[in-house]
This record gives C-alpha cells, structure tokens and sequence, in this order.
C-alpha cells in the first residue's frame, strides 16, 4: 500500500488485503477536521448507493475521534517536509 506520507510506511497490512500499488489515506484522532472529514464521506458513501449501515458506523467512529479530542489534543494535521512525497 502506498501512503501519502513516508512516516506511515511502518503501518502494514499484514494479511495482503490492500494491494501494493493502492494509495491509502490515514486520519489520525488528533486530526482536528477528522471527525468532519468521516461524516462527509459517509454522506457521499450513501449518496452514491453505499449502505447506510456503514455510513452509520463511520459516524460512530467520528464521535470517538471528538471523544478522545476533548480527552487529549486536537490540532491541524501536519508532517516534516522530509516524509511527504
């Protein structure tokens, strides 16, 4: 899998699931948009004919992200110029 950011190389898919050449998105709790960013996609996912039930469980894990962010620290997401690509 191909990450956006070479610091999450580490992170793997030890069962092979996500193949090598797939680009995936990662969205940390502290991300402070992050709960924003997991609600407007489970709206788009219905609107193009997902099932709500995941939506549903999408927004659940949003207010997880806003749980531990008034629980830890929020902040705008950021990386050191070396790990982007």
């Amino acid at each position: 899998m191909i990450h956006a950011r070479k610091d999450y190389d580490r992170i793997q898919d030890p069962e092979g699931l996500i193949p090598e050449d797939e680009p995936v998105f990662l969205i940390r709790g502290q991300d402070i948009v992050g709960p924003e960013v997991l609600r407007y996609w489970a709206d788009l996912h219905v609107a193009n004919g997902g099932e709500q039930n995941l939506a549903a469980a999408v927004d659940e894990h949003a207010t997880l992200m806003e749980k531990w962010q008034a629980e830890h620290k929020k902040k705008v997401a950021d990386a050191p110029e070396e790990v982007l690509r």
